[in-house]
């Protein structure tokens, strides 16, 4: 009971330092951007089916206006047909803001600016108008009484098939490095009978897997739509007979451009130069940054231990050709303790792999290497808040590993069952070893990449670089 008060005030403590990507507001859930959206039939009842086909692709690219963020280019086609036998003539609209009447979470109401449409192949002209928002099965109360809309012309003769094209930008909303998109079928509803069929189609600017593409357990942003089939660039989602209800409205989380093409570059640096021991660090870090969440938390998920696999390797193979490297031990370090605390200490989990103690080891080399290293300092800060018994602040501000001793006193949940294995520099861990006391080894000369440019101070990783 002890050890679990203390973890949730240590958790309610560094929540309140949290700093979102995009928003000065200090809140678990960033603020929302408007989603993509079925089109709504103009009047209250119709014989209009949209029975053929729905195809709509989203696709993605970097937000040529923040470096953290991504827009998706959102193509959708419509083959309507009219079921009765007298022709219907209908002003179609399409929501440019919540169609509930909601607001992105802060009050704010944003609207996609423009859209483009064509009927039957030729680009139809559009108004904007003010009306009332769509109800919806969720319940959630409208935080303003009309919405902008959309507002354009159809004719719909009778047993045809007319095709509607409507092509708008979203962007998306998030924690970097995650971005999150939406896609609204309810608003199909409003139609004569089921949709056909729909095909939602999501479009990245490389290979999209379940690394890039978060299709499980997401933290923090709510579920992903499951049943995505993976193939080269795209993830793909359908549909046939479907009668749209909140449930079936679509989310997309995946890693920004900006963050995946980090690993992409030093996969590719390492591919020309497997020696080159800074892209090998560079890569644990690329890696590293994926599973560390912003908004607190690790990646838990199957790609996400996936990930933290790749990671913690790249880091080995690079300080097993930078052996005397303080930073990149720190930078090893940071990942293993945070899949410790996480997976481990937080989850009552026995540390098989010696994570605590590996950790340790390599704050007490870099340390040696650099004993002026501020961050290896704040990371044992952090531990020593954490679990105590592992790390002791002395009252010199120097620290004591007590996790490294022989047999800790009193056993706790977090002792190692085997000697950890080190890296070729990491000093064998002494029963007691006090920074303030031992004389440092030389330190190896760095270059920029290791800098702080890379590798700025964490708190449990929610300051990103």
């Amino acid at each position: 009971m002890k050890k679990t008060l203390h973890t949730l005030i240590i958790i309610a403590l560094l929540s309140l330092l949290v700093l979102p990507a995009k928003s000065a507001h200090a809140d678990v859930a960033p603020p929302e951007s408007v989603p993509g959206s079925n089109l709504v039939p103009g009047g209250e009842s119709t014989q209009v089916r949209m029975m053929m086909a729905e195809t709509v692709t989203l696709t993605v690219s970097q937000d040529p206006a923040d470096e953290e963020g991504a827009v998706a280019e959102t193509r959708a086609i419509f083959t309507m047909r009219n079921l009765g036998t007298v022709e219907e003539k209908m002003a179609v609209r399409f929501p440019l803001s919540f169609f509930n009447g909601g607001s992105d979470g802060f009050f704010n109401f944003p609207e996609i600016p423009s859209i483009a449409v064509k009927v039957n192949g030729k680009p139809v002209p559009t108004r904007n108008e003010m009306q009332p928002f769509l109800s919806t099965e969720m319940g959630r109360s409208s935080e303003r009484e009309e919405i902008p809309w959309a507002v354009f012309d159809v004719t719909f003769p009778p047993d045809q098939d007319v095709m509607i094209e409507v092509v708008y930008n979203v962007n998306g909303f998030g924690y970097y490095p995650y971005e999150v998109f939406k896609y609204v079928l309810e608003t199909g509803a409003g139609w004569n009978g089921t949709i056909g069929s729909a095909e939602i189609i999501l479009r990245l600017p490389y290979e999209a897997n379940t690394y890039n593409v978060w299709t499980e357990g997401v933290q923090g942003y709510g579920d992903a739509t499951p049943g995505g089939v993976f193939s080269g660039n795209e993830v793909r989602w359908k549909f046939t007979e479907l009668e749209p209800t909140f449930e079936n409205n679509l989310q997309f989380v995946i890693v920004t451009p900006s963050a995946w093409n980090k690993v992409l570059t030093e996969d590719a640096n390492i591919t020309k130069n497997r020696d080159d021991g800074e892209a090998w660090g560079r890569l644990g870090k690329a890696y590293k940054d994926l599973i560390l969440m912003r908004h607190g938390g690790i990646r838990t998920d199957s790609a996400g231990q996936g990930m933290f696999e790749l990671s913690r390797s790249a880091y080995e193979t690079c300080l097993g050709i930078l052996p005397h490297d303080p930073l990149w031990l720190y930078g090893s370090a940071e990942l293993l303790w945070s899949q410790y605390y996480y997976n481990h200490y937080l989850m009552w989990q026995p540390d098989t792999q010696n994570l605590l103690s590996t950790t340790l080891a390599r704050l007490q080399t870099a340390l040696k290497l650099d004993p002026n290293l501020q961050l290896a300092k704040d990371l044992l800060l952090q531990i020593n808040y954490s679990i105590p018994d592992a790390v002791q602040q002395n009252e010199d501000g120097s620290f004591t590993l007590l996790g490294l001793t022989a047999t800790p006193v009193p056993p706790t949940p977090w002792v190692a069952t085997a000697t950890p294995t080190l890296v070729p520099a990491a000093a064998t861990p002494t029963a007691t070893f006090t920074m303030g006391v031992n004389t440092p080894e030389p330190v190896s000369t760095l270059t920029s990449f290791c800098g702080s440019a890379f590798l700025l101070p964490a708190l449990l990783s929610v300051y990103r670089v």
